[in-house]
């Protein structure tokens, strides 16, 4: 076969009318909304909207609005900056960050964020921040997954000194947390290793004066999974409000287009070390999106995108800007639409095959979808919803 060559010309078949127009991530935000309603039934108590990492890729700001609108009541972030970004988009629902530096605590406090307490350094830190009112904290008791929390020898002093300083007006003990190894796995000895541990630890610090507003231990596995065992006063939804889960509707549609086309004979190498060859007389098209972009260089050699209603693998190595498609011997045109992961509705990959192809998990194919990469959001939710209210 003689090889020829097709250039793009510009037209794009399809509207890319953010950035560079060479890929989008376009986010539905009325599947963030069923996914919400859909959690806060099956949890049957109120569902704080973990929206950290800028929401999963998918755009912190305008998917805390559809999460709040659609029923959640809390939002959750793992730093203060991404609280202080929610806040000054006008959000007002209240707001915890976990891991944080001690330093800004008044940051926090000046815009209203619930901190997380694991111990008594980030107690004494909080306590010496500066504000009208008092700190609003959640004492966090690791049960067992020896990441972040108080250990359990540590907890009892933990709970008296966060009682004194409330008492003193400085903190007021706002909710008690914890997080489960094996969510999904409500028979596994450890989750009844934790769930023991954790009504042990909420016992003691009532007993030691504390009342606190929320007590919170689930997450969108554990929803999933058995919430009768695990929900408490509220849970904790990340995942879940992006569709990575049984019964939840994927958000993100990941697409770009075709730039170039090319027969190539039998037997030729693609792209670095020819680490794969062509193994017919083929047509190659090539596609603008790399693993700057989040396309995992670890799905060279298995992973499929979606052209021209079917699916067509990716041969050679992913590149850091682009991507080879053998699309077989009927060729396609510059310019058409190609998949890279969706819904799944029409057959293209989801965020699930991806994950499967890398050997990772859905959460990180959907956070490590890189910036250059423009998202759209629509269907969305413009203002903040009359429902939400300032942090009780």
């Amino acid at each position: 076969m003689t090889s020829t060559l097709e250039i793009n010309t510009g037209t794009s078949g399809f509207d890319l009318d953010i950035g560079d127009g060479l890929a989008e991530a376009v986010i539905d935000h009325s599947a963030v909304r069923a996914n919400v309603r859909t959690l806060v039934a099956r949890a049957g108590v109120p569902l704080m909207a973990v929206v950290k990492a800028d929401a999963f890729g998918h755009g912190a700001v305008p998917v805390a609005r559809s999460c709040l609108a659609a029923g959640a009541t809390w939002l959750g972030v793992t730093r203060i900056g991404e609280g202080v970004e929610l806040r000054r988009a006008g959000l007002t629902a209240p707001l915890l960050a976990w891991l944080h530096d001690p330093a800004l605590a008044d940051l926090a406090r000046a815009h209203a964020i619930d901190l997380s307490v694991s111990g008594a350094a980030d107690l004494a830190a909080v306590a010496r921040s500066h504000g009208v009112e008092p700190a609003r904290i959640h004492l966090k008791l690791d049960t067992g997954m020896h990441r972040s929390g108080c250990p359990g020898e540590d907890w009892a002093r933990l709970v008296r000194t966060s009682a004194e300083l409330e008492r003193a007006g400085i903190v007021r003990v706002v909710g008690i947390w914890s997080h489960l190894s094996h969510g999904g796995e409500p028979g596994a000895i450890a989750t009844h290793r934790q769930l023991l541990m954790f009504r042990v630890g909420v016992a003691i610090a009532r007993s030691g004066g504390l009342r606190p507003t929320v007590i919170h231990l689930a997450n969108t596995a554990a929803v999933q999974s058995n919430p009768a065992l695990t929900r408490h006063d509220l849970v904790r939804v990340g995942a879940g409000l992006f569709g990575i889960g049984e019964g939840l509707r994927p958000a993100l549609t990941l697409r770009t287009k075709v730039v170039q086309v090319r027969a190539v004979a039998a037997g030729r190498g693609v792209g670095y070390n020819h680490v794969q060859r062509t193994t017919r007389d083929t047509h190659l098209a090539l596609v603008p999106i790399g693993y700057a972009d989040g396309i995992p260089r670890a799905a060279t050699g298995r992973a499929e995108v979606w052209v021209r209603g079917r699916r067509a693998p990716l041969i050679g190595e992913v590149s850091m800007d682009q991507v080879v498609v053998d699309v077989g011997p009927e060729p396609v045109a510059v310019g058409d639409p190609v998949v890279i992961l969706g819904p799944g509705d029409d057959g293209e990959p989801t965020a699930r095959d991806w994950a499967r192809w890398t050997g990772t998990n859905e959460h990180e194919i959907y956070t490590g979808i890189g910036h250059r990469v423009p998202r759209r959001h629509v269907r969305e939710v413009t203002d903040e919803p009359a429902t939400e209210g300032a942090a009780p």
